[in-house]
């Protein structure tokens, strides 16, 4: 029986046209945007951990933003602390100069801003913490006594919507002090840094209030905005608290500024 050729032409021509078709589609689809759908949400976030770095800006003119990461005293009592524990440390960047100065101070563009610290007391030890916030005179315009956490971890202080607002191009000193021997008339460990609120490029503001998160975070990153990169970061590793690749991208945020010590260790409270 003799087939009729004519069909069978047109079907390997259709076949061969959607093979095509479907190479030249494939490289599209293999690479999501950051507005892909929720389906495309786990390859964004892989792709964001890869990408996203933390870009820090220069120091501010004037004095110099000095200040102290690292809690563990050199002179006087220490608190006692497993071994094995980092010492009380401010999620913050840093640089150390060559006279021994350190520099501790990052940016914000919010009026009431959070802080993140890694407190390695917890709450069965009597021990009193104390956040403080003052202006550029020195004058306290925030207090607040922080308690202490059930377990070793990164804690969150915010200033509250009922204190001072930071003022635009203004720098705050804030300290966190843990006095840990009330018996003895000696200084109390701490941590202290400088915090100025600037205001980011129209173009820049426009797409954060237009973008997701995600998209957020990487933002502020780029544009050298530590305090709510880090804020906003925390937030999604606390709505997602399974994802690997959010918390590789705070692991890679954290070692950005020389906390490779701290990535690891839990964001015990997410509340102001």
């Amino acid at each position: 029986m003799k087939l009729n050729s004519q069909p069978i032409k047109r079907f390997l021509v259709l076949a061969f046209s959607c093979t095509i078709l479907l190479v030249s589609l494939t490289p599209v689809l293999a690479k999501p945007t950051l507005d892909s759908s929720a389906s495309d949400r786990a390859g964004v976030k892989t792709n964001l951990a890869q990408a996203t770095a933390f870009n820090e800006p220069t120091l501010p003119s004037g004095p110099a933003p000095t200040g102290r990461v690292r809690g563990g005293a050199k002179r006087g009592p220490i608190c006692p602390v497993t071994v094995t524990k980092p010492d009380l440390t401010a999620l913050v960047p840093f640089t150390e100069e060559a006279n021994s100065v350190t520099n501790v101070w990052g940016q914000t563009t919010v009026e009431h801003p959070s802080w993140f610290f890694y407190v390695p007391y917890t709450k069965d030890l009597p021990y009193e913490v104390e956040f403080v916030l003052q202006d550029q005179d020195s004058n306290e315009i925030y207090q607040k006594a922080i308690a202490l956490p059930d377990k070793a971890g990164i804690i969150r202080v915010s200033l509250p919507t009922n204190a001072p607002a930071l003022a635009l191009n203004k720098q705050y000193r804030w300290f966190l002090t843990v006095n840990c021997d009330q018996q003895v008339n000696s200084s109390p460990i701490f941590v202290a840094g400088v915090i100025e609120r600037i205001e980011l490029k129209p173009a820049a503001l426009k797409e954060l209030q237009t973008t997701e998160p995600l998209k957020r975070y990487a933002i502020y990153a780029q544009n050298g905005i530590w305090y709510e990169a880090l804020m906003t970061l925390a937030q999604l590793r606390d709505q997602n608290p399974k994802d690997a690749a959010l918390e590789a991208e705070w692991e890679n945020l954290l070692s950005s500024i020389h906390l490779n010590d701290i990535a690891a260790e839990p964001i015990i409270s997410e509340k102001p």
